[in-house]
């Protein structure tokens, strides 16, 4: 069983006289009693489907069909959409090259998967007085990954950490 909730007046909760309802051809404006009537007569309820509009728009419909489709395409959209995840990777100032190719080839799985990748240094001691050096690092790694990843943000010092984020390319 699944769980209506409560989004649109529907039936005897629809306190205004005139109504515009509204049918596959056309759309007519009638008494609110008489609309109710009409979706009786079918079996069906008199659902308010704009209240802010002037007159109010009705639909007559099975409401809990409604409401079921309307769940269904919620699943479905949140099933169908990706999660993007932020993987960080850390290097330091004095970090080798073959160090760096390794952390680039990590980065490089992680693109490839479509996560985002941020690249952090931590800058510790005297090693603030040369950040010169750390934004030489970063570029050497964004080098060694430009075919996979755009930049989506660029090298920034903020406080001891410098970083930049790195997006996969479409």
């Amino acid at each position: 069983m699944y769980i209506i909730n409560k989004v649109n007046n529907l039936n005897e909760e629809i306190r205004v006289e005139k109504v515009r309802l509204v049918g596959e051809k056309d759309s007519v404006i009638i008494n609110t009693k008489e609309a109710l009537n009409i979706a009786r007569e079918k079996g069906m309820d008199l659902v308010m489907v704009s209240p802010q509009a002037k007159p109010p728009v009705c639909k007559i419909m099975n409401y809990s069909k409604f409401v079921y489709e309307q769940s269904k395409k919620a699943k479905l959209a949140k099933k169908n959409q990706k999660i993007v995840e932020l993987k960080e990777i850390r290097l330091s100032a004095t970090i080798e090259q073959n160090d760096i190719e390794i952390k680039a080839n990590n980065a490089r799985k992680f693109l490839a998967k479509g996560n985002k990748v941020k690249v952090s240094i931590r800058f510790r001691g005297r090693q603030n007085n040369y950040t010169n050096l750390g934004r030489n690092v970063l570029n050497v790694f964004l080098s060694k990954v430009e075919e996979e990843a755009s930049v989506e943000r660029a090298p920034k010092l903020e406080g001891n950490n410098m970083f930049m984020i790195l997006a996969p390319k479409k």
